[in-house]
């Protein structure tokens, strides 16, 4: 008896404090980065009235959350409300966000503190007197060089009163974000695509006269435009006229948007504008070339060049620990066993490693670069999309492997190391060593390489031949080090047999190099191209194997002109097998179809990747996976097995009705090569989830786990 008039008292005390005081905050919830609570504008809400409450976030120093278009990356927060029958929450009044640039990226966000408001309105029939528990679920990305998942359930008490009054502690605050808030205002605006220049023309009252230093335009669409291009401004009478540059929306193949809609953020204001095709009146000014501009209301990082240039040195440094690597790991690691204990020679061996890095990386670069100029949808890791290439790299990899095991020498060796190491200079064998370490690693991209890339293959040659020159410094710097740091060379053993011992163990990995480059070509151009292939290797290896042997007749002073010339004919006729199978066989169906899917492991089945099969499977509300990859991609194929085929993901997939679509690179496809560019890459890998509710969607990391995927799909699928 006693306690329930305890819990009667309680009730009482806390309707009447609701009733003297207004609404009842919940706890601030501290999620890692960011406290968020509820707060409210008014003290309560009249029965069918309206309330606009606030999610409240303080996002701790240099990170930030993300607008309702993210831009280049990113996801917009998202609130899930809990309410009794009856009540309604309309949608978030976003603020005008920020512009946060990561390298080449540019994305629209939110640093320091933010207010997002929710009109919430009760029913008619709603009971003064009473209190609505307010909860809600809020899911948002939080990010500074890395991005984080968060969420936090907040909540908020809010009384039924027949006449609200404002908050005393939140209702000037959050009337202060509304009246900041973009809203129409009677702008007229028209848009015409013009060449590779979009042109949007803004007039009106509110223009004429204001300060429009600074305009910029947020499109509410993630494909309207390139967002990290730089929006060109020229001023008018009665307005301006932005120049931007087109996005997918409008270059994409498909039907011309009939609208382009977003904020358009001056120092005067911002509001909300939308387009429709049309003439740029005189009125809003000329139509000059974009020009670099400072965005309203500032920004969040740097980038530009500088950003670009180190984002390229750091991935080529992260480029030496991903799988591509690994298969000429051991001619880097036999190169500096031959010099370990001679100083100078090491540094050499270093410097003119970094000459081959640097020489490939350019000279791949720009043929690049003059293959895009010709109209060519290729990116980066195009060499290992012909089968030609392909074909001559397995080879190249077997006669390396053969070196390496000691069946004919180059010199001292291909990759100077062996018993008469310390007598030769070896720069060509560690120029080689350098060339061949690119062009087999290069094509798969690594974290910070990816986006640094997407930036060089949008600006003028000289700056994207700068961005790969970084890229080629990060990736020889490892190696380089070594080489002038005495020390850790002097942690090897002295020079002796171990070093040919070591060799020719070092060959096996050559020798899987092949065997995966021969696997890659039978994708590309099939299985009786890949039988033309295995007899060119094994011409190739005779002609190897009889080459050491004429090295050791003229070793013994014997004549050897019959076995090198034999050797010369057989290693031509190797080559022009391989050449001819890969120029005469048609290439096989491995992408998955749509009327077959495939297995991406034990029950996980692959579709084909499509733009359309992507807006169909959106419009259907389910959550999407696609995994942009290549049979030569090795990271691509690591990802797959690792990340891909477990039985938790294939649950996860079934659970949230998602769908795991695959778009092959492996072969040069132009449609494949556009959506890349879309989401600013050039290369693979590449993972985007389309969330279910439409929203932007999301990329996830170049290396995979399992756990990483499953969260990605139960977030996409909520």
């Amino acid at each position: 008896m006693v306690l329930k008039k305890l819990v009667l008292a309680l009730q009482a005390l806390l309707a009447a404090t609701l009733l003297a005081g207004g609404a009842l905050a919940g706890p601030v919830v501290q999620s890692g980065h960011i406290e968020s609570e509820l707060v409210a504008q008014d003290t309560g809400v009249a029965p069918g009235g309206m309330v606009y409450v606030a999610l409240r976030q303080k996002i701790i120093p240099e990170w930030h959350t993300y607008w309702r278009n993210p831009g280049d990356a990113g996801q917009a927060t998202k609130i899930t409300w809990t309410l009794p029958a009856g009540w309604s929450a309309g949608d978030i009044v976003w603020p005008t966000p920020t512009t946060a640039k990561l390298g080449p990226l540019l994305d629209y966000a939110y640093e320091g503190e933010v207010l997002l408001p929710v009109p919430i309105t009760a029913p008619a029939d709603a009971q003064i007197g009473t209190t609505l528990s307010l909860t809600a679920d809020v899911f948002y990305l939080v990010c500074k060089d890395i991005c984080v998942p968060e969420e936090a359930k907040v909540s908020l008490l809010l009384p039924v009163v027949a006449t609200p009054t404002a908050d005393p502690k939140w209702g000037a605050v959050v009337g202060e974000a509304l009246a900041k808030a973009p809203k129409p205002a009677g702008l007229k605006a028209v848009f015409k695509l013009d060449g590779q220049t979009l042109k949007l023309a803004v007039t009106g009252g509110p223009l004429k006269g204001a300060d429009l230093a600074g305009a910029y335009f947020f499109p509410y669409s993630p494909k309207a435009i390139e967002h990290a291009a730089a929006q060109g401004v020229d001023r008018g009478p009665e307005g301006l006229t932005l120049a931007l540059k087109p996005g997918y929306d409008f270059v994409g193949g498909g039907a011309a948007p009939s609208e382009l809609a977003g904020v358009l953020a001056t120092k005067a204001g911002a509001w909300e504008v939308s387009a429709t095709p049309g003439e740029p009146p005189a009125a809003a000014g000329g139509l000059a070339p974009p020009v670099e501009t400072k965005p309203a209301g500032g920004g969040a990082g740097s980038g530009g060049l500088v950003g670009a240039l180190l984002f390229a040195f750091v991935g080529g440094l992260i480029l030496n620990l991903m799988p591509c690597v690994f298969p000429v790991l051991s001619m880097k690691a036999a190169s500096l066993a031959g010099h370990a204990h001679h100083a100078a020679k090491a540094r050499a061996q270093g410097l003119v490693f970094l000459l081959g890095v640097v020489a490939t990386f350019l000279a791949l670069a720009g043929v690049l670069l003059a293959v895009r100029a010709g109209g060519a949808a290729v990116g980066w890791g195009f060499q290992l999309q012909s089968p030609v290439v392909v074909a001559g790299l397995a080879l190249l990899m077997l006669l390396v492997a053969l070196n390496m095991s000691g069946v004919f020498e180059i010199g001292t060796s291909v990759q100077n190391v062996g018993a008469e190491a310390s007598s030769k200079d070896g720069a060509a064998g560690a120029f080689f060593t350098g060339a061949l370490a690119v062009v087999v690693a290069a094509p798969c991209t690594a974290p910070f390489m990816a986006g640094a890339l997407g930036y060089a293959l949008t600006q003028p040659p000289l700056v994207a031949l700068a961005v790969f020159l970084a890229l080629a410094l990060g990736f020889a710097a490892p190696f380089v080090a070594v080489a002038f740091i005495p020390g850790l060379l002097k942690l090897l053993p002295r020079p002796g047999a171990w070093m040919d011992v070591l060799k020719k163990g070092l060959a096996f990995p050559m020798y899987g190099a092949a065997l995966w480059l021969a696997w890659v070509f039978a994708q590309q151009a099939g299985p009786l191209a890949l039988g033309y292939l295995l007899a060119a290797g094994v011409l190739a290896a005779f002609a190897a194997w009889l080459h050491g042997l004429a090295q050791a007749r003229r070793a013994e002073g014997k004549p050897a002109m019959v076995s090198t010339v034999v050797a010369l004919l057989a290693l031509a006729g190797a080559l022009a097998i391989a050449g001819f199978g890969a120029l005469d066989a048609k290439a096989p169906t491995t992408a998955p179809s749509a009327a077959g899917p495939t297995q991406a492991g034990p029950g996980l089945a692959a579709e084909a990747w499509s733009p359309e099969k992507v807006k169909a499977l959106r419009a259907e509300g389910r959550p999407v996976l696609v995994d942009f990859t290549a049979a030569w991609c090795v990271t691509c194929q690591v990802n797959e097995k690792v990340a891909l085929s477990g039985s938790k993901v294939v649950e996860a997939f079934k659970a949230r009705n998602a769908v795991y679509l695959k778009a092959d690179w492996t072969n040069r496809d132009p449609v494949i090569a556009k959506a890349l560019a879309e989401f600013g890459r050039v290369g693979v890998p590449l993972y985007v989830v389309y969330p279910k509710n439409g929203g932007p969607p999301v990329i996830l990391p170049q290396l995979l786990t399992e756990g990483l995927v499953i969260e990605a799909i139960e977030k996409a699928g909520t």
